[in-house]
């Protein structure tokens, strides 16, 4: 894959909310207990972003445009930079971070036929559903912003009578 980076250094990337009826969120377990995350992967060049979802959801998590129903998207790229030790320093051109456009789904089933086996190095080695505030405590630290910027815009559609209250964790910022 060739890594679409652009000027200021930001890899194009889609993030992937697949959401129950009920509002849980679908949370990765991260292959090599390297955490919990949303499903994510970087566009390929000239692929649409909506495009570059589909084949995401199908390589990170098995499941095929059937499985799924596009509620949103956000309006914008949403940015975060990665710490600098987990820059590639000898490539070029150098990634400082990512931008992502978000989708957030919704599963035509209650067990959807999630599978890991999609690519010979799977991103996953488990899953569970989560309350929808849950994945920003999960994620990595550096990724917690994008997190919360993602589910208030998304939730905004996931929940039209209001968003979910905040967990007593929950630290504005």
């Amino acid at each position: 894959m060739t890594d679409l980076i652009d000027k200021d250094g930001f890899r194009a990337n889609v993030g992937i909310v697949l959401m129950q009826q009920d509002g849980r969120v679908f949370l990765g377990k991260r292959a090599g207990g390297k955490g919990w995350q949303f499903p994510q992967g970087g566009l390929r060049a000239g692929e649409p972003a909506e495009q570059g979802m589909y084949r995401e959801l199908e390589e990170e998590i098995g499941l095929s445009p059937d499985h799924v129903r596009i509620v949103g998207v956000t309006r914008r790229w949403l940015r975060y930079r990665l710490p600098q030790r987990y820059q590639r320093r000898d490539q070029l051109p150098l990634c400082i971070g990512q931008k992502q456009r978000w989708y957030l789904l919704e599963s035509r089933s209650e067990t959807p036929p999630v599978r890991f086996d999609q690519t010979s190095e799977p991103e996953f080695c488990g899953w569970r559903w989560s309350e929808w505030w849950e994945p920003v405590r999960e994620v990595i630290h550096f990724k917690r912003p994008v997190y919360k910027r993602a589910l208030h815009e998304l939730g905004r559609l996931a929940f039209p009578a209001g968003l979910p209250p905040y967990p007593d964790w929950w630290v504005k910022g």
